[in-house]
């Protein structure tokens, strides 16, 4: 990929991921290159590594828009990161390195500076939520796993789900965060799993739960 390429890439994606374009929104390729500054041949293959990711959708005469996720995709999303997520829980407990377990450690902490400011940083807590849950996969040791999480845990669904949450879904979150937390340095592999688990299945009741609360207020 040329250094064009992935500087359009990059861009747009960051775009996507900013909600600067949203769920939908037509993504229009003379406006792509005056934001990425690039010419129109990098813009269409970042296009199309961004459609192989996901991210974006190219629709047939009618050009590429930013990927809509489904309630239904979310759900099925959710419940392979139960499942997957809860595994590499229990493979890391007793397999996470002590360098592992401080990022870990630092992630949980990071969280719980937002959660004590007045203002929610949901980009700050989107990054320390991305370190937790990324170096237990990577403490897990299993290529494939980590490589099959990577597929499941796209971005744009992540921080959908995130701006729906309140402030204290935050704190349940890395309430649960601190569960598993202690079943890691404890080499606790049952309680990892199971920690693990029940946080994501409970992180997707209380989007579903918001979701159709902002429903009824349209």
């Amino acid at each position: 990929m040329s250094k064009a390429t992935e500087k359009a890439y990059e861009t747009i994606r960051a775009a996507i991921l900013s909600g600067r374009y949203a769920p939908g929104a037509h993504l229009k390729e003379e406006e792509l290159v005056g934001l990425c500054g690039v010419s129109r041949t990098p813009v269409r293959d970042a296009l199309r590594r961004l459609a192989a990711d996901r991210y974006v959708v190219a629709r047939r005469n009618q050009g590429t828009y930013v990927n809509e996720w489904s309630l239904d995709d979310i759900a099925c999303i959710f419940e392979m990161r139960a499942l997957l997520e809860g595994y590499a829980a229990e493979r890391a407990a007793t397999r996470i390195t002590p360098d592992q377990l401080a990022r870990v450690d630092k992630a949980w902490r990071d969280i719980e500076d937002v959660l004590a400011k007045d203002k929610l940083d949901i980009p700050e807590f989107l990054r320390a939520n991305r370190v937790f849950h990324t170096t237990i996969i990577e403490a897990a040791c299993n290529r494939q796993l980590r490589e099959t999480i990577d597929q499941l845990v796209q971005p744009p669904i992540v921080n959908r789900t995130a701006m729906t949450y309140s402030r204290q879904d935050l704190r349940q979150s890395n309430d649960h965060h601190g569960l598993i937390l202690s079943a890691l340095k404890t080499g606790d592999a049952v309680t990892a799993c199971t920690a693990m688990r029940q946080h994501l299945l409970t992180s997707y009741q209380n989007f579903l739960r918001n979701y159709d609360r902002s429903l009824g207020q349209e």
